[in-house]
């Protein structure tokens, strides 16, 4: 997803400040997208990295219009499954990894007063399926997280957004062996979403900053209802 928002704001001539840990992937998608995209590995849930990386990119390139975090990992297990170290480190991406870099960003783009930080997240923040325990309760922690900062930033000009999809179609299920068998058969209602099909959505969002953003529509139809009626959707998503 990253990669796609990347491309999709690289061909709009926005200049793309490329994150993550893997320095090979980062320099091959940098060189695929020209000079406007400058890869610069770094692990966000370091906040020490994240610091000298914040330093680099305000000297170097400015503050930053934009900042998406599209960061997630975790497989879909049980508490009794889970070792603590995975469950911590299921935290430290989504949450954590959010949470670093705003806090390394956030009060330059609140001098300038304008613009928006996007945090990408999972229906299990709203109700969580069978097996979910550490991620659910990360993606939850990120929810928290937009919904608290939301009240900071209240007519300060810079704007949270929280940005919910479904199934797409990346080498997520194939980095984690066993989850795809674990997804609730309600979401055989929900279309499968493709990396470029978020990619659209999010670019839109930098130039369009709105606080709640949920696809497909059905799936926000789903999240309603999980809202309204909790135990009823709680229910439907053990089978």
């Amino acid at each position: 997803m990253g990669a796609a928002t990347a491309r999709g704001l690289v061909k709009k001539g926005t200049q793309v400040i490329l994150i993550a840990r893997s320095a090979d992937r980062l320099n091959a998608l940098a060189d695929e997208l020209g000079a406007l995209a400058i890869p610069l590995p770094c692990d966000a849930a370091d906040p020490q990295e994240v610091d000298a990386l914040a330093k680099r990119v305000r000297a170097d390139f400015g503050v930053p219009d934009a900042i998406i975090h599209c960061a997630g990992a975790g497989q879909w297990k049980t508490v009794q499954d889970t070792d603590p170290a995975e469950a911590v480190m299921m935290m430290q991406a989504p949450y954590f990894a959010a949470f670093n870099i705003t806090h390394a960003f956030l009060s330059s783009m609140l001098s300038r007063g304008s613009r928006v930080i996007i945090n990408v997240n999972s229906p299990a923040c709203i109700v969580p399926w069978p097996s979910s325990v550490g991620y659910a309760a990360a993606r939850a922690a990120l929810r928290g997280f937009h919904q608290a900062l939301s009240q900071d930033l209240s007519g300060t000009g810079v704007q949270s957004c929280h940005v919910i999809s479904g199934k797409i179609s990346s080498d997520y299920f194939d980095n984690n062996p066993g989850v795809a068998e674990k997804i609730p058969a309600i979401s055989k209602t929900i279309p499968t979403m493709t990396p470029d099909d978020c990619a659209i959505i999010l670019v839109k969002l930098v130039d369009k900053p709105r606080r709640a953003s949920i696809h497909p529509w059905i799936l926000g139809v789903h999240c309603g209802f999980g809202m309204l009626f909790p135990r009823i959707a709680s229910w439907l998503l053990r089978f």
